[in-house]
């Protein structure tokens, strides 16, 4: 389903005031895991493969010629490239040097001029109001803190500016998958899942009450590998989440690893038994700031 749905301000969920009294978990901690882990393999193989996502959300986000804008948690650059494709006044930021300097050889492959700078989306280093328009494609979902997240986004963006995010849904082919990574690595303790940014009432509950609009479309990204074994292959390597599931695992569990993910992704292919399409569902949004 693709159409917009509007959102308005919702109580608090049950779930989530449950999570408030539950003990607070170490986030620092989990932060430092959750860049090691990012910075393991190599994102931008599987990144450059998701660059339509940017540009729907640079579509999505009206994002304008001579706009300010910032993409927070940008790895190698989607959402970075399709604003700075549309003249904006980007700059570009993660937590992961590595995949900034992916994003930079990208701008400057094609000639556009990007601010590249190392920031963490839950403490950004910029004045209240600095942007017209906050972009992430599969970033800001990752941050531990969501709530700080969610409040930093607001902060440096102006009165009535934009702040675009992509999200992997709980139901789609990405939140199944970190369902079956968390059976076989259980992740730490008291932690949100991020596929939560990919639910609407949840982004409501972050944003509605300093959004005077939130839209919010689902869509559908397919994956396009050649085989389900070539996919793991690609995941195994290079996408952190599953290199370090697989580095985590002895022997017998990463072959059961393994097993688990044939099941899920022949189950989802949609390409018959000669290739590999499985459609994986993400949350499209945009809040217009109050």
């Amino acid at each position: 389903m693709n159409a917009p749905i509007e959102l308005h301000v919702a109580a608090p969920s049950q779930a989530a005031a449950q999570a408030a009294s539950a003990p607070a978990p170490d986030l620092a901690a989990i932060k430092t895991r959750q860049q090691a882990t990012w910075a393991s393999g190599d994102y931008a193989v599987i990144g450059t493969t998701l660059q339509i996502v940017g540009e729907m959300l640079a579509e999505a986000a009206d994002v304008c010629a001579g706009e300010r804008v910032l993409d927070v948690a940008a790895g190698n650059g989607n959402a970075t490239l399709a604003a700075a494709r549309r003249f904006a006044d980007v700059i570009s930021t993660d937590y992961v040097p590595h995949l900034l300097d992916k994003g930079a050889a990208r701008a400057q492959a094609e000639g556009l001029a990007v601010n590249f700078r190392v920031a963490d989306v839950e403490a950004l280093p910029f004045a209240d109001g600095s942007f017209d328009v906050a972009l992430s494609t599969f970033g800001a979902m990752f941050a531990p803190d969501h709530t700080r997240t969610a409040s930093e986004l607001l902060r440096v963006v102006r009165p009535g500016g934009r702040i675009g995010l992509a999200a992997w849904t709980p139901e789609g082919f990405i939140g199944q998958l970190f369902r079956l990574v968390g059976r076989h690595v259980p992740p730490p303790a008291g932690i949100r899942s991020p596929v939560k940014w990919g639910d609407e009432p949840y982004v409501v509950e972050l944003f509605g009450s300093h959004a005077d609009d939130i839209r919010c479309t689902r869509r559908t990204f397919n994956f396009r590998y050649r085989s389900p074994e070539h996919w793991i292959d690609i995941f195994r390597t290079y996408y952190g989440p599953t290199h370090k599931a697989f580095a985590a695992l002895d022997g017998d569990g990463q072959a059961r690893f393994h097993a688990d993910l044939m099941t899920l992704l022949e189950t989802l292919n949609v390409a018959g038994p000669g290739s590999l399409v499985v459609p994986s569902e993400y949350l499209e949004v945009v809040v217009t700031r109050h």
